[in-house]
Formats: structure tokens, C-alpha cells, sequence
């Protein structure tokens, strides 16, 4: 594993792990000490990375209440508050929409369905555009002020560069 600090390969594993269990290195040139998450936006959590994921994943896919969730996961052992789902949400929920949008590329069926609705979003209503393939896989959402053809342009603009080909 490269140093997070100097990039390095000149790194040892050490003896000890951190209070989640992920291994420590050492490295030889700037003597800094590291683990995997570290420079990354999980390396404060007090929870495994594995688990967060879960969470914000369960609570973008199946519409889960903050509570639901903070309940469901005290069941299987972690404790932590709606909040905490609150926050997390926040701040991972960008970073795996665009991991998703790369993996998806090449991914859609070639017929698409396209749906644009009427949402409030903070307070204010704003228009959901969303394309869905022949399998129900999403290809595609974006969030507009307006409903014109220049937002629905946009949208499929979005769309062909995520998915990399255009529907039938």
C-alpha cells in the first residue's frame, strides 16, 4: 500500500489495527503512520465503512425513514442516531450517485422510458426528469426549476453521457 502522505511504496504493515480492525502501516520514507481510509472522506467515522454505505444506500433505494433505519441497524448491533443517518446522507450520498453513474455507462437498455414530475425539494417545487430502461434499471435523474425544452434537452444531454449510447 502507497503512503497517503508522500505516495511511497515504501510502506510496512504494523503490528497493531485501529479500534475498527483496519491495519496500520508504517512508512519507510516520511515515517508517517496510515491506514486504507485514510485522506479518504470516511477516515473519521466511527463506524466501518462497509456499514455507512449500507445505510446511506438503504435509505436512497428503499425511501427508509431516518428512524426506520437507525432502528433497523440497532437490531443487527450498531447503534447510532437518526441524525447520524442525517449527516451521512448528506455527505456520501454525492460521492456513490457519481461511483454509480461510471459503473452504469454502457449498462442501459437500448428503449428507454422517460418520466418527468412534479417534486418538492427543500421547500421548493422543482421538476424530476428520470429515464428508466426496458429492465426498470435507472438511467438517469435530474432535478429542474423549469419545465421547458431547453431543461428537457439538458436532461437527455445528461443522460447520453452517462449511459454512452441513445435510446432506440
Amino acid at each position: 500500500m502507497n503512503c497517503s502522505h508522500c505516495t511511497s511504496a515504501a510502506t510496512k504493515e504494523q503490528a497493531q489495527k485501529t479500534t475498527l480492525g483496519y491495519r496500520i502501516f508504517r512508512c519507510s520514507a516520511c515515517k508517517h503512520l496510515f491506514n486504507k481510509r485514510t485522506g479518504t472522506p470516511f477516515n473519521f467515522l466511527e463506524y466501518p465503512t462497509d456499514v455507512v454505505l449500507l445505510v446511506v444506500l438503504w435509505r436512497l433505494r428503499y425511501k427508509l425513514s431516518l428512524r426506520d433505519l437507525a432502528e433497523m441497524f440497532l437490531d443487527r448491533g450498531w447503534e447510532f442516531t437518526h441524525e447520524a443517518v442525517r449527516e451521512w446522507e448528506t455527505r456520501f450520498a454525492p460521492l456513490l450517485t457519481e461511483r454509480l453513474r461510471t459503473k452504469r455507462r454502457g449498462q442501459a437498455g437500448r428503449s428507454w422510458y422517460v418520466d418527468e414530475t412534479y417534486v418538492k425539494v427543500k421547500g421548493k417545487w422543482c421538476y424530476l426528469y428520470r429515464a428508466i430502461d426496458t429492465d426498470g434499471y435507472l438511467v438517469d435523474s435530474r432535478l429542474s426549476e423549469k419545465r421547458d425544452m431547453q431543461a428537457a434537452q439538458q436532461f437527455f444531454k445528461q443522460a447520453l453521457a452517462v449511459v454512452g449510447h441513445a435510446p432506440e
